[in-house]
């Protein structure tokens, strides 16, 4: 991806997502729709660098600290706004892994008691025999 038309390091390029909180070297970035009161993403976005790294291998450590502290900063602002139960919180690095957008983003994913996959955490897609490979025995 050209990163001219990265819609993480020119956040406006995507008309309803907005910059939430910020620092010299990271920003939030949330969609509109998850604002919404009652839906699953309810208060959910990403932390994203301001210089377009690809994958989190590839931030600096100046990038790092400044990502860690967006998130403190970022929770309080979620907990006080939305008042969620738990936080997953993860990176998509590469294809296989779910990434689509070739910027390293920081996914804040709030829970709730609510909700149908409440306890259901980051690995439960793995834990699932479904998800079994391809050509691998179990042994």
């Amino acid at each position: 991806m050209n990163p001219s038309e990265c819609p993480f390091c020119y956040p406006y390029l995507i008309k309803n997502q907005q910059i939430i909180l910020e620092n010299e070297k990271a920003m939030f970035l949330q969609l509109d729709e998850a604002q919404e009161s009652g839906i699953a993403l309810e208060g959910a976005g990403v932390i994203v660098t301001k210089g377009h790294r690809v994958s989190p291998f590839d931030l600096t450590d100046e990038e790092w600290l400044a990502v860690k502290e967006l998130l403190q900063r970022v929770k309080y602002i979620i907990d006080e706004k939305y008042a969620p139960s738990g936080y997953n919180i993860g990176w998509n690095s590469g294809e296989v892994a779910g990434q689509h957008i070739m910027h390293a983003h920081l996914h804040v994913l709030p829970r709730y008691e609510d909700e149908q996959m409440r306890g259901k955490g980051i690995r439960y897609l793995f834990k699932n025999a479904s998800n079994s490979r391809a050509g691998q025995k179990k042994s």
